[in-house]
C-alpha cells in the first residue's frame, strides 16, 4: 500500500480519536451538560439517516422522500427484537441495529423495484406514499404498541456508541462510493443512457444504491429507538422526511461532509425553534430560499472537506512563509 495512503488513514483515525477524546472529556466535566450532549447524540443520529438519504439522492440521483419510512422500520425492529431477548448489551445492540437495517433494507427492495422504473416527481410520490403506509400501519398495530407508542425499550446508546457508529457509517459510504459499484452509481447519476451503452446494469444499481441507503437509514432507526426509550409513531411523518431531506440539499447533494456540517447545524437549530414550533418551517422555507438564491449547490456543493487537506496546505504555506 502507498506511504501517502497509510499515512493519510493514521491521520485520519489520530483526529477521529482526538474529537472523541476532547468532546467526551467536555461531557465528563460538565461544559457540555446532558442538555447538550443529547443534542449531539440526535445530531449523530441525523447525520446517519441524511448520509443514507444522500446516497439515493445525491449520488444515485434519485428523489426519495419517504426515509422517515425506512428509519421508523429499523427503529421498530431493533426495539421489538431487544425487548423480546435478554442478551448482553452490545450483542443486543449490535444485532438489534443490523436486523433493523435488514428490515428496513428488505423494504427498500420491495419498493425499489417498481418504484425505481419511475423518475423525478412520480418516484418522490411514490416514496412519499410509502413512509406514509409505513406510519399509518405503525399507528394501528398492536405489537408495535399502536398510537401510544412502544415503550421499555433498553437504553444502549449514548454519545460514545453513537460518536463510532456516525464514523463507522461514514467510513463505509466513503468507501462504497470509491469502489467500482459507486462508480457505477454515479455514472446513472450523469447520464442513465450513456452508463446503459456502456454496459452497466442500471436497474441493478439503482436497486442496490437505494437498498443500502434504506438500510443504513434503519440502522439511524435503531439506534433512535435505542436512545429515546420510547418510539412514536406520529414522529416518523412526511415532514420528518423533510427535514432530512433538507439537510442533504443545505449540506451538498453528493458531499458527504457537507451533510455532516448541516446535520449538525439543524440538530442544534431545532432545538431552539421548538418553542415556536409554527415557524419552524418557515425558516426552513427561508433557508432553502437564500441558498437556491446564493449556493445553489448546498454549502460544499459536491466537494468534501478534508482536514487533512487544509492542514497539508497550512503546513507548505508556512514553509514558503519560511522559506522568504
Amino acid at each position: 500500500m502507498d506511504k501517502k495512503v497509510i499515512s493519510g488513514y493514521i491521520k485520519n483515525i489520530t483526529a477521529i480519536m482526538v474529537v472523541y477524546a476532547i468532546v467526551f472529556y467536555l461531557i465528563q466535566i460538565k461544559v457540555i451538560n446532558n442538555y447538550y450532549n443529547g443534542i449531539l447524540i440526535l445530531a449523530g443520529i441525523y447525520i446517519i439517516v441524511a448520509a443514507s438519504l444522500n446516497l439515493a439522492t445525491g449520488y444515485l440521483g434519485q428523489l426519495a422522500l419517504g426515509h422517515a419510512g425506512f428509519m421508523a422500520i429499523g427503529a421498530y425492529t431493533a426495539a421489538l427484537f431487544a425487548i423480546a431477548v435478554d442478551l448482553p448489551k452490545y450483542v443486543e445492540l449490535i444485532a438489534g441495529l443490523i436486523l433493523g437495517g435488514v428490515m428496513a433494507g428488505i423494504f427498500g427492495l420491495i419498493i425499489g423495484i417498481p418504484a425505481l422504473r419511475l423518475r423525478g416527481d412520480y418516484l418522490g410520490i411514490v416514496t412519499l406514499g410509502f413512509g406514509e403506509i409505513i406510519r399509518i400501519a405503525l399507528l394501528n398495530l398492536s405489537f408495535t404498541g399502536g398510537a401510544a407508542g412502544l415503550k421499555g425499550i433498553p437504553r444502549y446508546v449514548n454519545f460514545t456508541e453513537i460518536y463510532f457508529l456516525v464514523v463507522l457509517v461514514i467510513a463505509f459510504l466513503f468507501a462504497f462510493i470509491r469502489s467500482r459499484h459507486g462508480r457505477a452509481i454515479l455514472s446513472i447519476k450523469e447520464d442513465e443512457i450513456a452508463a446503459e451503452s456502456v454496459g452497466i446494469p442500471t436497474t441493478f444499481y439503482k436497486v442496490y444504491g437505494f437498498v443500502v441507503s434504506a438500510f443504513i437509514a434503519g440502522v439511524g432507526g435503531g439506534a433512535l429507538g435505542f436512545y429515546q426509550r420510547i418510539l412514536d409513531p406520529k414522529k416518523f411523518n412526511f415532514m420528518f422526511s423533510v427535514e432530512f431531506f433538507i439537510i442533504v440539499v443545505l449540506g451538498g447533494m453528493g458531499s458527504i461532509t457537507g451533510t455532516i456540517l448541516a446535520a449538525l447545524a439543524l440538530a442544534f437549530i431545532n432545538e431552539f425553534l421548538y418553542s415556536i414550533d409554527e415557524l419552524r418551517l418557515v425558516f426552513y422555507a427561508l433557508t432553502l430560499i437564500v441558498l437556491m438564491i446564493f449556493k445553489s449547490d448546498g454549502l460544499l456543493g459536491r466537494k468534501e472537506f478534508s482536514l487533512i487537506r487544509l492542514l497539508n496546505r497550512f503546513g507548505k504555506k508556512t514553509k514558503i512563509e519560511n522559506a522568504d
